[in-house]
Formats: C-alpha cells, structure tokens, sequence
C-alpha cells in the first residue's frame, strides 16, 4: 500500500498536478489497494480539519492581514529594522527577527508568513534580493512561529506525552533563540558573499523613533504572552484576542484600515485559511493511510531495538524524524510518534521536554522541505512564483537550522535551563 501510494504522488508530481491534489490522490489509491471501505476518505478528510487548535489557523491569518493593513506589521518591521538593519544585509536579519517577534504573537508558522512576508518579500525584491531567495528565507524565518512558544505543536505534544505544556513554553526559547540568531549572522555573512543589500541601511529609523512609533504594536506579544502564561486564554482564544486587538489598533488607533476594507481582508483570509487548510485536509488523509501501514511504527520501533546508546538513539531519531517530517504533517507525526519514542528517550535518559523540543525542532523542518511544506506554499503564494524555483535557496537554510538541531540535541542545558530555574527550584 505504501509503495503504491508513493510512486502515483510521484507520477502526478511529474505531470504538475498540485501537491494538495497529489496527496489527495495517492491517498485514494491507498484506500483500493488496502481494499478499506471508501467512506475512510470524507472521514479523515474532516476529521483532520475538525481540531481546536486549527481554529487559530484562520484567526491568525486574519490578524496578520489585519496587522499588514493596519500598519501593526510594518510598525513591527520597522522596530526590527531599527536594531539590526544598518549594515548590508540587514534586511534579511530584519526578516528573521520580526519573524521572532511575531512568533510570540501568532504561534503559526504560516500567518507569520503571510502577514511579515507580504511586507518584507516586496522590501527584499525591491533592494535587489532574487526573488526566490527573499521567499525561501520568509519561509525559513517564519518556522520560528512553531518553535518560539505559543506552539501548537508544543501543545500535541504535551498532551501526547504527557508533559507540562508550561514546562515545554519555557523550554523553547532557547532553541527559539538560538535559531533565530543563527539565521541572522547566516544572512548577513551570505549578503556580503554574494553582493546582496548593499543599500539595506536606507531609510532605517532609530532605535527611540522606532520604539515611539511601535510601542503598541510591540505591546501586542505581551498581551498574548501575558494572557497565556497567566491563564486567561489558551494559545486559540488568543488568536481570536489578536484579531480584535489588530482590528483596534488598525481601524480607531492608527487609523490606517478603512471600514471598507475589512471585507476585502476577511475575503483575502478565507481564501488563505481555504488553500491551507486543503493541504492540512489532505495531508491528514495521507498520514491517516501511512499510519495505517504501520510505517510510524515499524521506524519507532526499528529505532528502540537497533540503537542502544543515548547518542546513537538521538542521531536515529533525528535522522527519522527529518524524513517523516518531509512526508507527514507535523501534528499527525507529533501525535503518532511521541507516545512511542518518549518512554523510549526516558529509558536512555533524555528529559521528555528536552526530546520534546528536539522532536518540534527536527519537524518544523518538514515545513520548508519539498514536497509538503506549507511554509514553502504560503511563501510563495506571497512572492508569486512556483515551489520548484526555491528548492535550490533552501538548502543553506536547512544546513543552518540542521545545525542548530545538533546543538539542541547534544547539549540539554539550552532546553533545560530556563525550565530548571522555573519549575525546579
């Protein structure tokens, strides 16, 4: 069955039919082999969308379009700017580090993409970034919406391991940070390389005109911080709270979204939220028919009987988790996988938190890698041109973070640290 529905989504790839259509497709064919009832298909079609924590994916692309046209965005962007765009290459540092602010807003890589890159894809095009460079490092900069909490992914795998969500909150920033940081000595090192933003400077504010002019977009990730970690909301009522703090801010504060124009940016979000969610629909099916076969756990266990030391089992996990997370959407991977390889980490001594930030890390990467990135789709949805023209520019990206995944994995203080002080006092 797996071999079946593998080479049909490899020969629609090869005829150009779209990858939510492919999936779809080979899904189907895995459904006649595996001679299952056909109702399996509108089944795991709904019930891969029928998910609370999804809800915060529409809310939040509707936040960020509202942010993008109320100005909240580009206050945002010109805050980031102010700190790290005086020297070439610092557009792309800009990219990167509103990418960090707005993560602690949205918790979605994808409306990260939609509202920082339809401001910065266009900055970055217009002082001479190829194109598909400004959208494979949007696409990048934007997986940080997973890793710096609030994190969906965090949650799942909270509830399926049975691990402190709090705890795991805690616990990401440093992987958060330490991504985030290496990305931005990355682009500025591969502008000077390369001859790139030579004129980034222009029109940088300083760091007082910018914080005057952006305190109360900057107030925004507190408020969704604040409220989460107080308890007030969860990480999905606080997407429904970042609409209507944008919405304020866009239409009675800065006075820059017209009344008329919210139709235009509901329109323009349900579009958004319908293509996304179409892929996630038929990605869920997808993971649905592998699961089925037993390749999760054929892996899981393959890995927990063949490698017997701490640092052989991480490297196999790694190694397993960056090939699942290419074909397997994140969620379905975290709720599957993490019942099965945690107690196996605990047995080889690895804190479940810190294999928790490991596991997150490691399959955020499955949204900027081919073939079912959704990251890639929504970038490149924003800078207008096809997924197979960034492929190339992706790849030092995915080096960087491939990196940043070793350090996290080999060195559990970075995880553990602000957890220990915080709950283990």
């Amino acid at each position: 069955m797996s071999l079946a529905m593998l080479l049909t989504m490899i020969m629609l790839f090869v005829f150009s039919v779209s990858i939510a259509v492919s999936i779809g497709l080979s899904s189907v064919v895995g459904i006649i082999v595996a001679k299952a009832h056909m109702l399996l298909l509108p089944k795991e079609v709904f019930s891969s969308v029928n998910k609370f924590p999804l809800a915060a994916i529409p809310f939040f692309i509707l936040a960020g379009n509202l942010m993008e046209t109320g100005g909240i965005s580009k206050r945002l962007v010109e805050f980031a700017k102010s700190l790290v765009g005086g020297v070439q290459g610092g557009l792309s540092a800009t990219c990167v580090l509103t990418c960090m602010i707005f993560a602690a807003v949205s918790g979605s890589s994808v409306a990260t993409t939609f509202a920082i890159g339809a401001i910065l894809i266009p900055a970055l095009i217009k002082h001479g970034y190829p194109v598909n460079y400004a959208a494979a490092l949007q696409a990048t900069s934007a997986e940080l919406g997973v890793i710096i909490p609030p994190s969906i992914p965090m949650i799942l795998y909270g509830v399926s391991a049975e691990v402190s969500i709090g705890e795991l909150f805690i616990a990401g920033f440093g992987p958060g940070i330490l991504i985030g940081s290496a990305l931005m000595v990355f682009v500025i090192i591969y502008a000077r390389i390369h001859g790139y933003g030579k004129r980034d400077h222009e029109g940088r504010l300083s760091v007082f005109a910018a914080v005057k002019q952006s305190w109360l977009a900057l107030m925004m990730p507190v408020i969704i911080l604040g409220g989460i970690y107080g308890g007030v909301f969860t990480p999905t009522e606080a997407s429904v709270v970042a609409v209507f703090y944008a919405l304020i801010l866009g239409v009675f504060i800065y006075r820059e979204t017209k009344l008329a124009d919210v139709l235009v940016i509901l329109r323009k979000s349900v579009i958004s939220s319908a293509v996304i969610m179409f892929i996630i629909a038929n990605a869920g099916l997808f993971s649905f028919m592998i699961t089925r076969a037993g390749v999760p756990e054929a892996i899981g266990t393959w890995l927990s009987e063949t490698l017997q030391s701490p640092a052989f089992f991480l490297l196999g996990v790694n190694a397993a988790l960056f090939i699942i997370g290419m074909f397997i959407e994140t969620s379905a991977s975290i709720i599957v996988l993490a019942p099965i390889l945690v107690p196996v980490a605990m047995k080889f001594g690895v804190d479940p938190v810190h294999f928790g930030m490991i596991m997150i890390v490691n399959l955020a990467l499955g949204m900027i890698t081919p073939p079912f990135g959704v990251n890639l789709f929504a970038a490149c949805t924003v800078a207008h041109i096809s997924v197979d023209r960034i492929i190339t520019r992706l790849i030092p990206f995915v080096l960087v973070i491939l990196g940043c995944l070793m350090v996290i994995t080999y060195v559990p203080s970075l995880s553990l640290y602000l957890r220990d002080m915080a709950y283990l006092k």
